[in-house]
């Protein structure tokens, strides 16, 4: 009896050791096969997600421009070849626009690009790596992006903005004009600093030169600079001046930095004059001789010029009895060579007048305008712009900025071209329009801006590219 119930009691140990092992082996077979179906489920989530978010492109043909949604995609931008533009390169989606700092014929300007870490690229991301690669870096080879953190400041909080530039306050409702961004392709190129950009501009002047165009990309910087200033008392024109079209020469402090941001205007950086053509006197353009407020730009630590807007066919009186070197008028004269004299007039005078060793001096390529339908004075209009130009645009290279790049290299004085031409022919979206009065100032519907910009928007990127250059500087 002992040795049978000994038997029954092992007999029943072994029983119930297998089961457990079973159920063991079971439990462990379930929990993998479950983790390796979720894995795959997860997997097959993603893809298609991915298969299913494509990028779409919404475009329309109003005023025979094709536009993209800004919702949708930010636009691309044709490839360079030494300063001009050649058809778009579809190699990674977006292509390039053109190298600002190079001349003609492929020949590298006087002017020093800036160097800034380039992006880090995917498989690098991937491998974890924290290394940057420090390169020259063409900031002006990128793609306008969607920023929902624009913009800087707004028709309300900067006091500097003239009724001209304050869409939003003139009644224009649609403001994603105010929300895109300039991202440089090639590199890490950092945000604009008001901060910063005060500290490097401390104890010194900032001067703006140029035409209406330029007291655009002024006041934008008066309004990004602004932001950072604690107390606004501390900021004033020190004559007490109003920002309007009709007065011309302005000079705010920032008296907690002891620095001055200036605008002079002169439609061609030459003087503007009279002379007698027959028995009449009239209006004539001396290409010979400096703007009469060329000995205020004297001093400045950084010396901002432009001029390009006023130098057309209508304008200049189509070039009859307009231009005046000495004491000779000529009885017609193309508006390009006259543009040329004139450009060198200012390159002997900059040459002549300016310290490199305490001042840096810039020259602003011409901004695009964007009538279509006829010309301010006819009938142009841009109001129903409210898009960026697509990919299928393709900007072109002025002949006024293939004569400034010439001058530059020709001129002992560094000087910076601040090359933001192409990259702003894409932005038909960002004019006044309309709204550059407000509704019961307005003469007509009929008469539209499509030459200045509305602010906050486009000069900002100018003014950025200026801050880099700056920080490259220092």
């Amino acid at each position: 009896m002992e040795r049978q119930r000994s038997f029954s009691i092992k007999s029943t140990s072994v029983f119930l050791a297998l089961i457990i092992t079973t159920i063991s082996s079971a439990v462990i077979f379930f929990t993998f096969f479950s983790t390796s179906l979720l894995k795959s489920n997860s997997s097959n989530a993603n893809n298609f997600q991915i298969d299913l978010s494509p990028v779409a492109s919404i475009t329309e043909t109003t005023t025979n421009l094709h536009i993209s949604d800004s919702s949708v995609s930010p636009p691309q931008s044709p490839i360079l070849i030494s300063t001009h533009f050649s058809p778009p390169e579809n190699t990674s989606g977006s292509a390039k626009i053109p190298d600002f700092e190079k001349k003609t014929r492929g020949e590298v300007s006087s002017v020093k690009v800036i160097e800034l870490p380039s992006k880090i690229g995917e498989e690098r991301k991937k491998k974890k790596t924290n290394k940057r690669i420090s390169q020259e870096c063409d900031v002006t080879n990128g793609e306008w992006v969607y920023d929902s953190d624009l913009p800087l400041y707004t028709n309300a909080s900067c006091p500097f903005i003239d009724e001209g530039f304050a869409c939003q306050s003139n009644g224009r409702l649609d403001l994603d004009y105010m929300k895109w961004r300039w991202e440089p392709r090639d590199c890490d190129a950092p945000r604009f600093n008001a901060t910063n950009m005060l500290e490097m501009i401390r104890g010194k002047r900032l001067v703006f030169v140029g035409d209406s165009i330029n007291r655009n990309q002024w006041e934008s910087m008066l309004c990004m600079l602004f932001q950072a200033v604690k107390d606004p008392k501390r900021v004033y024109e020190t004559h007490s001046r109003r920002i309007t079209k009709e007065k011309g020469n302005y000079s705010f402090r920032f008296a907690d930095y002891k620095c001055t941001v200036e605008f002079y205007v002169t439609h061609f950086l030459v003087r503007e004059g009279k002379a007698r053509v027959g028995k009449k006197r009239r209006e004539t353009l001396r290409i010979d001789a400096m703007d009469r407020t060329s000995s205020r730009w004297k001093g400045a630590n950084i010396l901002v010029f432009n001029t390009a807007h006023w130098w057309s066919h209508y304008k200049t009186k189509s070039g009859v009895n307009y231009y005046q070197e000495g004491d000779l008028i000529h009885p017609k004269l193309d508006v390009s060579t006259a543009f040329k004299k004139a450009l060198q007039t200012w390159s002997s005078w900059v040459d002549k007048n300016v310290d490199p060793k305490r001042t840096r001096v810039f020259f602003r390529s011409a901004a695009p305008s964007h009538f279509s339908g006829g010309e301010w004075n006819s009938g142009g209009h841009c109001r129903e712009a409210k898009k960026l130009l697509n990919q299928t645009f393709k900007p072109s290279y002025s002949s006024k900025n293939i004569i400034v790049e010439e001058v530059l290299k020709q001129m002992k004085t560094p000087v910076t071209l601040l090359n933001v031409s192409g990259l702003s022919q894409y932005r038909i979206d960002a004019h006044p329009s309309i709204f550059g009065a407000k509704p019961e100032n307005r003469r007509s519907q009929a008469v539209q801006d499509c030459s200045h910009w509305c602010l906050p928007g486009v000069p900002d990127t100018w003014n950025h590219f200026l801050y880099l250059h700056l920080l490259h500087k220092r």
